[in-house]
């Protein structure tokens, strides 16, 4: 783990670790997507193709603790090790198995410098209720933008005792911004909207490809075969809950 963390955050690290739920899941599988109805045939499969293969994992929790006595599973929608984006103020996900009555803390850090690490780009507390299911982070909306080349570790914790921080149930993740490469910018004016997520998946740029299929399906929410491929896209990374979550959501 990097040092870039803040006090409650490496609290509650520590309390995870001693309860033995803290897990880093290095799944290299990648699960095409099932037979698509016709009208969704155009919609590309997804492949996610790691920048750095054998990168050390940062990504953490998405096991399941207990708050009050009540099992939640929480995960950032991540890759196992640093993620790409293009983007300097992306939208970042999460996910939720549980409705919540606690308040939510969302955190991102700097690892560039340990004075940097000290003061969090920002802090923001999502007050309940929560409902289930995916959530999106707009950083452009908090006013954050991310410095080209600067590796950023982000925490989502679900907060049941602001007195016992070392009890929250956390879930994080790292991301990176990247430039854009010409390759990459032309492939995209030729690209109709249904084959840019896996274009941006193909090209290594996990946040970007998920933020396009999360949008798709914010303004399709009825579209099994965008579903399919966010799940697809999830299990490539070891994120098999939400995948299931997402298959679930049309049953």
């Amino acid at each position: 783990m990097r040092k870039a963390l803040t006090k409650h955050l490496f609290a509650a690290l520590a309390g995870a670790l001693v309860s033995g739920t803290l897990c880093a899941q290095d799944a290299d599988r990648i699960v095409q997507a099932n037979e698509q109805p016709k009208a969704d045939s155009a919609l590309a499969l997804i492949s996610y193709k790691a920048p750095l293969r054998g990168a050390p994992a940062t990504r953490v929790g998405g096991g399941t603790r207990s708050v009050a006595m009540k099992p939640v599973a929480l995960s950032v929608l991540a890759p196992n090790e640093t993620g790409y984006t293009t983007r300097d103020k992306p939208t970042i996900y999460w996910y939720v198995s549980q409705p919540l009555s606690y308040p939510v803390e969302l955190t991102l850090v700097s690892t560039e410098s340990l004075e940097a690490a000290a003061t969090p780009a920002f802090e923001f507390k999502l007050e309940p209720p929560v409902t289930p299911g995916v959530h999106a982070i707009s950083l452009e909306s908090l006013g954050v933008t991310l410095k080209p080349g600067v590796e950023y570790q982000w925490f989502v914790a679900v907060v049941g005792n602001s007195e016992q921080r070392s009890n929250d149930v956390i879930a994080g993740g790292t991301i990176k911004r990247v430039a854009e490469s010409d390759a990459v910018r032309a492939k995209l004016k030729e690209a109709p909207a249904e084959q840019r997520a896996a274009l941006y998946a193909g090209e290594g740029l996990w946040y970007d490809a998920v933020d396009e299929l999360s949008r798709q399906i914010s303004a399709q929410p009825q579209n099994r075969a965008l579903r399919e491929s966010r799940a697809s896209l999830l299990e490539q990374v070891g994120l098999a809950e939400v995948a299931a979550s997402d298959r679930a959501a049309l049953r």
